[in-house]
């Protein structure tokens, strides 16, 4: 069975102010170092406040694998399902990153390398 750790929460925010004020109330509580990316705002590793939007009505949760593609083919064979779309590969052509279909608890879930 391939290895699976909770990597991340994913919380959309309605648009970059607000993604702001959520990560730095992270950073208060927490004393979580705020990192802003292109289309997030880290708080600490564990917290990714999304600018806008994305998969999952209430945000995503990442589970990080150290083989992606392996972990992909694992679940496939249990009968789960993802959405080719959200595939993200590394410059090597790893996949890095992909969404499963569906949401469990309003939330969208998806794999993510690990080291």
């Amino acid at each position: 069975m391939a290895e699976y750790s909770l990597a991340h929460i994913g919380i959309n925010a309605a648009n970059e102010a607000e993604a702001r004020k959520i990560a730095e109330l992270f950073g208060a509580l927490f004393g979580f170092e705020l990192k802003p990316g292109n289309s997030s705002i880290f708080a600490g590793p564990g917290v990714e406040v999304m600018k806008e939007p994305y998969k999952g009505t209430n945000g995503h949760i990442a589970i990080g694998t150290p083989d992606v593609s392996a972990a992909k083919a694992e679940l496939e064979a249990r009968g789960f399902t993802f959405d080719p779309e959200t595939a993200k590969y590394k410059a090597d052509g790893v996949l890095n990153a992909i969404y499963l279909t569906g949401e469990i608890g309003g939330f969208a879930v998806h794999l993510v390398g690990k080291k």
